[in-house]
């Protein structure tokens, strides 16, 4: 198993639009970062586990808990002239874009900011794409002792 970590805007989409869809599951849809493709389309695995993290918001931060449901498969939006993500240059038979599904695990039992996690930046979040200066990627993968780190810090 690995894990992630995926942002979002709760505004746009958010950890409880997620837990109010129909089996707590939803596409990942509309990432047009290739980096971020590249990983929904070839490393994300159904079990995965990933952190929710809500961006761009007064306090950015890790929310809940999402397990991938699917393995990467083409972004429908890149398709629909009509949706706020589509990319005229992907077709069905040569897509551009992927998405995975995922769905709700858990709330956390608190948020852990952003500014928490750049304070262990320097020892155990070393390496951590989310505290490295500039980081603007959607998505993201998370070591086991990352992952095991920032979930002892949830009770604070």
């Amino acid at each position: 198993m690995a894990y992630w970590l995926l942002k979002s805007e709760p505004d746009a989409f958010g950890i409880e639009d997620l837990k109010n869809r129909s089996d707590q599951t939803e596409p990942w849809d509309g990432v047009r970062n290739y980096q971020a493709r590249n990983m929904m389309r070839d490393q994300m695995q159904v079990g995965d586990l990933g952190f929710f993290y809500h961006s761009n918001v007064k306090e950015p931060g890790i929310v809940g808990i999402i397990e991938i449901v699917s393995t990467g498969h083409p972004d429908p939006t890149a398709f629909d002239p009509d949706a706020k993500y589509y990319d005229p240059k992907s077709d069905p038979e040569h897509p551009r874009w992927y998405l995975v599904d995922v769905r709700f695990v858990r709330d956390l039992k608190r948020n852990i900011s952003l500014n928490e996690l750049k304070d262990y930046a320097d020892d155990a979040l070393a390496g951590f794409p989310l505290v490295r200066k500039g980081n603007r990627l959607s998505i993201m993968p998370v070591t086991d002792q990352q992952w095991a780190f920032i979930l002892g810090l949830e009770h604070g």
